[in-house]
């Protein structure tokens, strides 16, 4: 794959680090788990909006904009670091949060993410969660068109084929990796939301014929429509990539059961994940993606879904700032 096709700012710190968890797979007892530490992708303290920016900040710069505007939950590590990317190139950044979860502690509305936000320079509009935020984003984008501004729009997450092509990227880096070290890879698992992580990835294993199979652990959606996003926005990575065809439905499988009570809201297992992580590696993880991301896998190796002997890579996706917005369910659990 050319991705020296698109544009891209680098900006990254890649490749990340690929690390072996042996305390953590001990603990569980079933298959030997790894780690790809996209926690570790710099601006901002990183995350795995971090690769998916450095292709669409390229093509904002590229169509001569002055001003990104982007959309999120309150907590949103895409909207700290599309801030950050922001910052670091001249741009003015807009950014609308929803609130999802109604949460009204000062920690959770100001500190975290939100603090970042606006450390960065970025300017936040707050919008009732059920809000339409593409509907809202178009009209601001409109309103500061008006004014004469040139702005770029990024969907919430990032989430569009030239965002996926940073984690087509990802998986391009990964395969490099476990070939240089001879490891097989059974299974790859990571956290998906707006679907642009594992499409990415998706759609990057499936150029490659890689042969190794990636769960989403859903954070928001139900089944049928987290696996349809996913899979739609996979099959418009691919065609973009220039290879239409390659990824077909089975290929997309994503476990919802680890969402709870909705988006934001962790349940007692994203709490133990994180406590685990934390206590056993010394990583951290976030109650909204990277926490129930391992409530997932965790409980996949506790149940024998994933069998001992097997090896399994979970892929960080960052945001442990957002642990300081949730210092109440955190003492709670």
């Amino acid at each position: 794959m050319h991705l020296a096709r698109f544009p891209r700012v680098f900006l990254a710190h890649l490749p990340t680090p690929l690390e072996r968890l042996d305390r953590l797979s001990a603990a569980l007892g079933g298959p030997e788990i790894w780690i790809k530490r996209d926690d570790c992708t710099g601006m901002s303290t990183g995350g795995n909006k971090t690769r998916k920016l450095e292709f669409l900040m390229a093509e904002a710069l590229a169509e001569g904009a002055d001003m990104v505007m982007t959309q999120g939950a309150t907590q949103s590590n895409h909207a700290r670091q599309t801030a950050a990317f922001a910052a670091k190139l001249g741009l003015a950044c807009q950014v609308l949060l929803e609130d999802r979860t109604g949460y009204q502690d000062p920690d959770y509305t100001q500190n975290g993410n939100v603090l970042l936000d606006h450390l960065h320079g970025a300017t936040t509009e707050l919008h009732p969660g059920g809000n339409d935020m593409v509907a809202a984003m178009t009209a601001a984008a409109e309103a500061e068109r008006a004014k004469g501004r040139r702005v770029y729009v990024i969907p919430g997450g990032g989430s569009n084929p030239t965002g996926a092509l940073g984690y087509v990227n990802c998986a391009l880096e990964l395969l490099a990796q476990v070939n240089d070290r001879g490891l097989v890879i059974d299974r790859l698992v990571t956290a998906t939301g707006s679907s642009g992580t594992q499409a990415g990835l998706v759609a990057g294993m499936c150029a490659l014929n890689a042969g190794i199979p990636v769960l989403g652990i859903g954070t928001r959606a139900p089944k049928e429509k987290q696996e349809q996003m996913v899979y739609d926005l996979a099959c418009k990575t691919a065609e973009k990539l220039g290879c239409p065809g390659v990824v077909r439905r089975e290929d997309v499988v994503a476990d919802t059961g680890y969402v709870g009570a909705g988006y934001g809201l962790p349940r007692e297992d994203t709490l133990e994940a994180i406590r685990m992580f934390a206590e056993l590696e010394g990583i951290l993880l976030d109650p909204v993606y990277s926490g129930k991301g391992a409530a997932g896998l965790i409980d996949w190796c506790r149940s024998g879904r994933f069998k001992q002997g097997e090896r399994v890579v979970f892929l960080h996706t960052g945001g442990s700032v957002g642990l300081f917005a949730y210092k109440g369910a955190l003492a709670r659990g």
